[in-house]
This record gives C-alpha cells, structure tokens and sequence, in this order.
C-alpha cells in the first residue's frame, strides 16, 4: 500500500534513513515498500538489498516534483523502467528540457498524479492516487466516474512528531527562510507517517476498488538487480579472445622497451599477471587505461600512475606506470588476484591544468550514455548544522558565529539552543547536497542511465547520482582520473627549461629520477621544499633524520611518514633501526630474510602479504586476502577471526610454537590497518624525485614553475624567497616586463600580477594583449590612452612599482594619474588617428621614505620584496646563533632571531603545542618545538620576526629548537602614515603564517611500540 516512500536522499526534505525506513515497514509487518525519492534514484540499490534482508519486496520508482510541486509519481514496473524515468530527469537536469505537467510515454512505467494535478486524459499506465483525509472529495462526480483509476497514496516522510518538526527546519534551511515564515505548500502534510496496512485499509474500507487497485499495481511490480554481475564496459575491442591478444601483444611490445630481450624473470612474470587477468576478465579494463595513457602521451602530457596498479608489470609494460615492479619486489597480488571478484582501480595522475583534456578524452572516446563522474553525497558538517539550524530560528549572526565555532559546553544554553542541539544531532550524517567525486570515473556497458539519473553541475562533467560505494555494489567499478599540481610544476619547469636555456629534459626517463648524486645530497639535508610529497616540515625532518641518500629510502620515507604509520610508532622504530642497525636483532629469520630492506618492520602492505606468505606459509592470493581482510572497509570481526584461525593452522603445520605465532599474527594485524601500498609509495617518491632533480639543476625555472602552480605547502613568499636563495633577482610586476603568471627572464623573476589582489584578470589580459600587439607603453599617460583600467587598478599597478620605469616616484605618479582620468573616458582607449605628445606635468618635488615601498608591497601581495622582513625590525639585532651552527649547540640554550614561515597545532594531554618553522636572518630554515607549558605564557602573536630562546635537541642529525620563552619583534611605523598614528601599525597584520591543524595524538614513545629488538624462538627470547 505503500506507493511513496521518501529517505533522507529526498535532500532537506525526508528524515529517515535508509536503514531507518526499512527497519519501520518491517516492524509493521510491511511486505511491500516502494522508494520514490524526490527526483533522484540515489538509494534504490541500498534499498533492495535492505528490503532483501528484511524479506520486504522492493519496488523504485521517483517522485517527480517542479518548483517544489508535486507533478507525479513514477513507478518502475520492472528494472527497465528505472531506465525510462532516469532519461527523463537526466534531459531535464543536464539538457534543461522542461518537466512536463504530465507524465511522456512511458512503457514500463506506473505513473501516479495527486489529485491537484489529473490529466485531462489518463493513459493506460496512469493512475490518480487518493489520499485518506481526500475521500471526502470522490462524491463529486467528475472523480467518482474515474474510481477505477484510483490507488491509495499514503506518502511517508516521517516517523513521529520528532521527525516531522525536524522536516519542517529541513524545509526552512532549503527555502533559507524562518520556520515561523513556512507556507503549507513548502512542508508535507502531517498524515505523511507510516500507518499499518490494517490501519491503511480500514480508512478505504468503503473504497474497496480503490484498494484493490493499489494491490494490483504493486503486484504487477518487480524490482530485480543482480549484484554479481560486472557493469563495466566489457571488452575494448569486439571480444574477449580479441582483447586478450591485444593486451599480450601490447605487453611484450612493452616488455621489449623495458627489459630488452633476454630477462627471463620478466618475461615469466608478464606470462603469469596475463594469465591472471584473463581469468578475471580485466584485459578491458587494462587496454581503456591503456588508451588513455596513450592519448595523453601522444598530446605531450605527463601522467603518473599510482597505486596498487604499479604492482603489476604489465601495467609497466604498456606505460600505465613508470615503476618496476622488479627492482622493488611488488606483488602482483596485491593488485590483482583470483579471490577478488571486483575490479581493482588504477589511479592515474594529471597536472590539474591538464585533466579536463583527459576528461574530455574519455567522454568523447566511450560515449557520453556510458561515462560518468561517480557522485558523492555532502553531508551536513558538525559547523553548519548548528549555524543552519539557529539561522531558521531566528538567531543572531552574533550566536550563530558562536554555535558554529565554540565547543558545545561553551553554549549559552538556552530553549532555542536546546532545540538547535536536538535536531541539530539529528541532522548528524544527513546528506545535505549531492556532488561530484573528486576523481572516480564510470565507464559502463550499458548506457549508464539505465542505472541513475544524471546530473550536471556547473563543472561541466555528467555525475551518477550514487556514491563510489554503491557503485562498487553494484559491480561498476570506477577509474581514478586524479590531478596535482606537482605535475603541472613538472611540466611547466620542463617547458620552462626548452623556452630559457633550449634544453630538453626527458623528466619520463626514470634513471635520472632516481640515482643524481647532488639530488641525494639535497634528499640528506632535507632541501626539498617545493617539491612534491617531500616539502613539509615533517618530512624534511625525516629525510634529515634518515640521512636519506638514495631512492630506496625515499620510497620508506614516503610510507612512514603516512598519519597511520607514524601514529603507531614504526616510524620512529623505523628511524632507531636505520640509525642503529647494531642494536637490534631481528624477531624470526623470515623476518630478516623478507624484510631485511625495513629493518623487520612491516611498513608496505606488501610486507604483511610476505610475512603471511613466508611465515605463515599461505599462498599468495590469501595472503593479500588477509591483508584485506584486516584493513579493508568490509572489515568484521567474524573475517578476522576466520582469518586468525587459518593463519594459526598453517603456522602450526610450519612448526612454529603458538607463542611465536601469536606475535607474529599480533604484528601482522596492527601493521595491515596502517601500512600502505609499496607501490604507491614508490610512485610519490619518483614524482618527488623528478621534482628534486628540476630543483637541483634547474633551479629558478623550477621555482618558478611552483609560484605559477600555487605552490604547495606553503605560501607563495615562501617559493620566492626559495628562488632568491637560489639566485633570482626577484622583480617587482612592470607593466613592460610582467605576464599574468610569474616569468623569468635571465636570473630576473617578474612576479606575476596575478598575485596582486584587485586586479581583474580580464583587465590584465587586455593589458598583455595591447603590449604585444602595438609594442611597450612609453609612459603613464600612454598605458592609460591604450588601456581601459579603472583608477583602483591603476593605484594598485603605482603602488606595487609597475611603473618604475618612467624613472617617476609614485606620489607623482598618483598625481598624474588624477590629472589625466579626470575628463578620460575608458571606452575611449585606442581611438586615436595620430598620437598626441605626452603632456608633461610640473610638480613639486614629493619625497618618499626609504621603506614606502615595502610597507606598499606588504599591503598589496602580504609580504616585503624590496627589502626582507629583518630589514623593516626597530632593532639592528640578528641573534646570537645561525642556524648553520646549531648542530654545534646541542643540549644548550640558543637565542635566536627568526622570521616565522609556518606552524602546527598538535594536540596533547596537557594541551595545544605547536611545530615552528623559520628562517634566521640569512635565510636558512630551522624548525622549532612549542610545549604547552611555554605557549600559556609565550604564545604565538600572528605572522612576524620573534626573539626565541631555547634548548638545541639532535634528534638522528636533524636539530631542532626546544623554545622556551619567545618574544614577537616590533616592527618600525608604517612610514607612508607619519601623520596618521592610529595607522601607523594597520597594515603590519597582512604578514602572514601558515597554520596547519592535526587532531592526532603525540607519537608514542619507544618503549610504548612494543616492537621486539630480540630474536624469539619458538617463544623464547
């Protein structure tokens, strides 16, 4: 009887879950439920498999609604339906065709219209659904004759009165209005509950045609799916024989190129990983991903493949991936097995100005009906729960500002609060919005709205209006289609080195990516910042720790340094081992054997597979189904211990003692939830390489290249005060010399006036544009006649020095510029027959104070350029040590003046403490500690120069600063405001710091990793 069923995926409307609704209709007796989402199809699969469980028949459909109006309700007949009704909503969400009034010609669909809205003319499939509080209406005898066409329709959109209060904030938040100011026709009506069937059928007792019309409509339909059956796209050529010999040819084309003809192991693993892909069914999906790593290669872009995928040799054969799974012992189990029955997925990389030609690509080559982004659903987030809910309320920004940013016990707690808070929870993991997934691409067999609806957000690619987790239920697997913009810097400096020096550098030849003796030098003393995955202060500490030299340990580092790894411990076990091979021994000979690289410490996933394999004496395939078993999302208490009991037997039948193998297992199991993919570590430490070996040779056209990518982890003075350090001489924007973007011009850097805020790019262009087309601008007065620039943006062009080649101060310039926007129209630019001379204007000598400039460029861009931040101090004081010192200075207190570049927040049992990094005075960096103890008293003060004192600590030969008391350093008056003192110290807050935030405990300490240093023997040390 229950032909209209909503869940919280009827967006800001319904308030059940999925789980939620089920669970009610089962409770009631209900045996059978229809599920019509307001114009989405977004939980239909969730929806039978739950109606599956519940011995509930499930039945799809839509609810149709424009303009917040009900137009109809259709219902699938079988699953071809679903089919129709998607193509429907999909022309209208990314076509705009316009939803008609009445239903189109649906062949296997059931279409139900409420009463407000009958056709004129019901179709054969149409249906008039009557609500109970309705009846009342059938004496009239236009609708009594049509009561052969009538169904029950007993909406559901709610449970309780709990439920429907809280329908009605959903409805106040999606309108952005009051709740006080909700119309009738903006809320459901208050019958829309689940009754029983009993309940249902006694309100149409003297209707019973009507309910026999409903019984026969949910009769008459079915709602089949089987979730065993691969939607991908099935075969990239006509077959599966015919892919299969294309990918074999491909492989041994590829095998050729990599390992030249006579590498017998090779040779034998290609033969093997085919023969496995074959049986799997996955030579299509290796060949699409083939196809487009080809077509990206053939148009000149650069793409990393990552992931478990550079597990796999033939994926390094056909150029997916650029790592030899040889050289680094990767599993190809690890990607691929016969116990996986869904496909794995390759994550493919782009530089993010890139990826849309990929993009683009892909929907072109495989058809727009069979590709999609995979969809996500954006759920209500803990902030604007509550700031949304007090909005409908009606309270203040003042409270709003302080429900969204205050801990909950800080609350004035009042009765509106409290009912913020209660629906507030409520509304906890309600999807608010639909998206689309950052990177998933579905490429299906079938036209892909036979399963979902399309949408098309303002990005310009078709989503699924299903998430990547429904997806992989129903067997269509996505494709990873990724962008960074540590490639676009790869790229960009690449092209950057052709333009500048006429060199061309082969980035995609591996051997110069791993093996530079000066790059290893860098990689030791951690002088990576601006290249990609290894910049970070953590992560230059850990190369400095590690005295990283070579690949190998740039591929650990990139594992160890990962949250879930560090957090347990083993990166600081990993660090002591590394530093301290003579001083541990390790726990069983299988651990020596197989983990002799990492010190018999499982940091790659691919170890656990060994242990499992070696140890444990399982085979290859269980092995990694242990692996996932421990860390994979479908993780159970009931796999895992069906996985423990097998370990144990082999482990019994290899002759080890219960002792040994329990920890063995016990490492096993809490490795496997934090390791990460070999692989994918090796992919990041080549990406970061590449970059390391542009920086290393190429210095200012790298550092370039990463102030045009927006940098990384830090902010854009940090990049430039990196290419000065390299030798740029860093030049303000000139109006002659400068582009949008950051160029280089010799050792000259003309920053970009794309960092200058105010400007409108269009403006900008139009000014590039005139200068290449008709040559320089002479003067002042000559940019204005050419360029249509409003005087803001010709203050900010003065003001930032761009015009300094007139040899003019800028207070004459601004003069001059009044004078000449006066009577100057800006549609005028450009009409003129003969070229007037420059007026010449006499003004009185203006003096400008030495440091104008810099307190101009502070204002405009965030930080000084002319000069450097110590320059602008009141104090001639530099500190009593340099940082190229401090290894001297261990255990001793050091005082020391510094420019703040970053910080993070980390927090601890007793409180916030922080992780400082810094500059001295020459521009060498050093990193500092904040406990809490010294930040109650000696907190930071925002962006600037501090006085610190503190206690040297060596940690592996990476020092670092313990600070004890620290002091921010006054900076001279804003000298442009001399007679302006409340002004005189207003700009001197757009220095700038870069905060980052972690909730992650304190790293434990040795003795807490419980790692053993000691051999054990059939459990006795």
């Amino acid at each position: 009887m229950y032909l209209n069923c909503h869940s919280f995926h009827s967006l800001r409307y319904g308030t059940l879950s999925v789980t939620e609704l089920v669970q009610k209709a089962q409770a009631l007796g209900i045996k059978t439920l229809a599920l019509t989402d307001i114009n989405t199809v977004t939980a239909i699969y969730d929806f039978k498999k739950q109606c599956n469980n519940a011995g509930i028949k499930p039945i799809a459909g839509m609810e149709i609604r424009k303009d917040n109006r009900l137009l109809y309700i259709a219902i699938a007949r079988e699953f071809s339906g679903i089919g129709e009704i998607n193509r429907m909503m999909t022309a209208h969400n990314c076509d705009g065709t316009e939803l008609s009034e009445t239903a189109p010609g649906f062949e296997k669909v059931w279409v139900v219209y409420p009463l407000q809205n009958i056709p004129k003319q019901l179709k054969d499939n149409e249906y008039i659904g009557i609500r109970e509080e309705e009846l009342n209406f059938l004496v009239r005898p236009e609708l009594n004759k049509l009561m052969d066409r009538m169904v029950i329709l007993q909406p559901v959109t709610f449970i309780s009165q709990k439920e429907y209060n809280l329908h009605m904030i959903l409805r106040a938040i999606d309108n952005n209005t009051l709740l006080s100011k909700l119309s009738e026709h903006d809320i459901c009506r208050k019958s829309e509950y689940f009754k029983s069937e009993r309940e249902l059928t006694e309100d149409f007792q003297f209707y019973p045609e009507i309910i026999r019309n409903t019984q026969k409509l949910l009769d008459t339909c079915s709602f089949e799916f089987d979730f065993k059956k691969v939607r991908n796209r099935q075969h990239y050529t006509r077959s599966k024989a015919s892919d299969l010999k294309m990918l074999t040819r491909l492989a041994y084309l590829g095998l050729e190129k990599r390992y030249g003809t006579g590498n017998k192991k090779a040779r034998e693993r290609v033969e093997r990983e085919l023969q496995v892909i074959d049986e799997s069914n996955f030579c299509s999906y290796f060949l699409i991903t083939w196809d487009i790593a080809r077509y990206s290669n053939r148009i000149g872009l650069m793409h990393v493949g990552r992931g478990s995928g550079a597990n796999s040799i033939v994926s390094y054969c056909l150029g997916i991936t650029d790592i030899c799974p040889l050289e680094l012992d990767l599993y190809f189990e690890r990607f691929l097995n016969l116990n996986r029955n869904s496909p794995p997925d390759f994550d493919v990389d782009w530089s993010w100005q890139d990826r849309d030609t990929i993009l683009e690509y892909i929907f072109k080559r495989y058809g727009r009906e069979h590709v999609a982004f995979c969809g996500t659903n954006v759920q209500f987030k803990y902030k604007s729960i509550f700031r949304e809910v007090g909005k409908v309320f009606g309270l203040p920004k003042e409270e709003l500002d302080s429900l969204a940013n205050d801990p909950v016990e800080k609350h004035d707690v009042n009765s509106i609060v409290k009912h913020v808070h209660r629906y507030g929870a409520l509304m906890e993991k309600f999807p608010n919005q639909r998206s689309m997934h950052a990177c998933g691409i579905l490429i299906s067999e079938e036209p892909i709205t036979n399963f979902t609806t399309l949408e098309m957000p303002p990005k310009g690619f078709p989503i699924a209006q299903f998430d990547m987790d429904t997806a992989e239920d129903m067997r269509l697997e996505k494709l990873d289609i990724l962008s960074q913009r540590g490639l676009g810097t790869i790229n960009d400096t690449v092209a950057l080195i052709k333009k500048t020096r006429g060199i061309d550098v082969d980035i995609r030849d591996t051997r110069i990516s791993k093996n530079e003796p000066k790059a290893n030098e860098y990689l030791a003393v951690g002088n990576t910042i601006g290249c990609f995955y290894i910049e970070s202060p953590a992560m230059r500490g850990l190369l400095r720790r590690l005295k990283c030299d070579n690949y190998r340990i740039l591929v650990a580092a990139s594992s160890i340094i990962r949250p879930g790894v560090a957090q347990s411990g083993m990166m600081r076990e990993y660090i002591f081992r590394h530093n301290h091979p003579d001083q541990f021994e390790y726990f069983h000979p299988v651990f020596e054997e197989n983990l002799k690289e990492t010190y018999g410490i499982m940091v790659y996933q691919e170890d656990v597979i060994k242990i499992a394999q070696y140890f444990g004496g399982v085979s290859l395939a269980d092995a990694d189904t242990l692996r996932r078993a421990m860390s994979g999302k479908g993780r159970s208490i009931e796999k895992l211990q069906e996985v423990k009991a097998n370990f144990f037997e082999k482990c019994k039948k290899e002759g080890h003692s219960e002792a040994l193998t329990a920890e063995a297992f016990r490492q096993i199991e809490s490795f496997a939830g934090y390791s990460f993919c070999k692989a994918h570590s090796a992919s990041y430490a080549m990406e970061s390489y590449q970059s390391l070996y542009l920086k290393v040779y190429y210095p200012l056209e790298f550092m370039v290249s990463v102030i045009n990518n927006q940098g990384g982890f830090y902010r854009t003075e940090v990049y430039i005060h990196e290419a000065k350090m390299s030798g740029g001489n860093i030049q303000l924007p000139c109006i002659n010399s400068s582009e949008i973007q950051t160029t280089l011009k010799g050792n000259d850097i003309y920053l970009g006036f794309g960092l200058l805020e105010g400007l409108e790019t269009k403006m900008v262009n139009k000014m590039v544009e005139e200068r290449e087309k008709n040559g320089d601008y002479s003067s002042l007065e000559n940019f204005i006649r050419r360029v249509a620039a409003g005087v803001e943006a010709i203050q900010t062009l003065i003001f930032i020095g761009a015009f300094r080649f007139t040899g003019k101060q800028k207070n004459e310039l601004l003069v001059e510029a009044r004078m000449l926007l006066v009577n100057f129209r800006p549609e005028n630019c450009g009409i003129m027959l003969i070229e007037e001379p420059v007026h010449e204007f006499r003004l009185p000598e203006l003096k400008r104070e030495c440091f104008e400039d810099a307190f101009d460029e502070i204002e405009i861009i965030g930080f000084p350029v002319s000069c450097t931040p110590f320059d602008l101090l009141q104090t001639k004081y530099r500190g009593s040590v340099w940082v190229k010192d401090l290894a001297k200075y261990h255990k001793q207190q050091v005082k020391m003046l510094a420019y703040l570049i970053s910080r993070k927040h980390v927090p601890t049992k007793k409180g916030a403490m922080y992780f400082g990094t810094w500059i001295d005075a020459n521009g060498e960096y050093f990193d500092t500690a904040h406990f809490p103890d010294s930040l109650k008293e000696y907190d930071f003060q925002g962006g600037g120069c501090y006085l610190l004192l503190g206690t040297v600590e060596i940690d592996y030969h990476f020092p670092t600063v313990t600070v004890h008391k620290m002091a921010k350093m006054q900076m001279i008056a804003d000298p442009r405001y001399s007679f302006k003192q409340e002004k005189n110290y207003q700009v001197h807050g757009r220095i700038r710091e870069d905060v980052s935030m972690t909730s992650r405990k304190p790293y434990p300490q040795a003795h807490e990793i419980g790692l053993p240093r000691h051999r054990i023997n059939n459990g006795v040390r």
